[in-house]
């Protein structure tokens, strides 16, 4: 069990975080910090922490596990003032939905102090935000990714599994740059796709939305997401997100080609070669 786990942002992630803590009995008090009291204050009179705290410092004061629950850019600007209030010897872990500038940052300031981190990444959210829409079972059966590398401690990254695993999630580790390579092509170019197919329709005519079924409406869901948020995933994870668009611009001309030709047939073995490796996700 963890003795003091701090949690600094409470939102959907951080908040659910809090909640399944509390509901499975993880660790023996709840701290969550954050810039905004009354952002705090709901998660403190439901019981899902024991005490709030708009003062990093403080906040962090005594605590043997944290778990930095902010936006990408957040997070990386909240690092050293993070390592610098916990404890030496706590452990630090992240939820960022990148990992390569985050966990080079991380293990520079915490082998300063010396402070353990290993880098996660909850693949669990939604297009809505905040600690309204948190909830404990938001990571049941959902993958995390952690990012250990070759100066990660062994003990750490146990520690630190073991608790995704209590929270109800499975786990998966890639070293940092094939974590970004691979959540750009799975995460990052599905909402950017999302946001041009809802754009794409607009410069058509957005009259069309009148017959929007829910085949669009599902494949489109996430370009509800936060803009700031994804504004600083895009950005932080350029370089492979380039390289996904790349693949997608070459299947998209491949396909757009297919439907072009007259051979019906060639393209309906393309579909179904496509379904195929569809059907196997699980």
């Amino acid at each position: 069990m963890i003795d003091r786990l701090a949690i600094v942002g409470l939102g959907l992630l951080g908040g659910s975080i809090a909640k399944a803590a509390r509901a499975r009995s993880l660790a023996r008090e709840i701290i969550a910090v954050g810039r905004s009291a009354e952002r705090l204050e709901p998660a403190r009179r439901d019981g899902t922490v024991d005490r709030v705290s708009t003062d990093l410092s403080a906040g962090l004061d005594g605590a043997d596990f944290c778990v930095l629950a902010t936006p990408v850019t957040t997070l990386l600007d909240l690092l050293p003032a993070v390592c610098e209030a916990l404890p030496a010897g706590a452990l630090l872990t992240d939820v960022g939905s990148t990992k390569a500038r985050i966990v080079a940052a991380a293990e520079r300031l915490a082998g300063a102090r010396p402070l353990f981190f290993i880098g996660s990444h909850p693949m669990a959210g939604a297009e809505q935000a905040g600690y309204g829409v948190a909830r404990a079972d938001l990571l049941d059966g959902a993958t995390v990714v952690l990012t250990p590398t070759a100066q990660s401690d062994a003990g750490a990254l146990e520690r630190v599994g073991a608790l995704w695993q209590a929270l109800g999630a499975r786990l998966v580790h890639l070293d940092p740059a094939t974590h970004d390579r691979a959540v750009a092509a799975v995460s990052h170019l599905p909402h950017l796709v999302a946001d041009a197919l809802v754009d794409a329709v607009v410069r058509m005519d957005s009259g069309f939305f009148e017959v929007a079924a829910r085949g669009f409406k599902d494949t489109t869901r996430i370009a509800a997401a936060s803009p700031p948020v994804w504004r600083e995933i895009y950005h932080d994870n350029r370089p492979a997100l380039a390289e996904a668009l790349a693949a997608f611009r070459k299947s998209l001309d491949h396909l757009e080609d297919m439907v072009a030709a007259p051979d019906g047939a060639a393209l309906e073995r393309e579909l179904a070669r496509i379904k195929q490796v569809r059907e196997r996700l699980r």
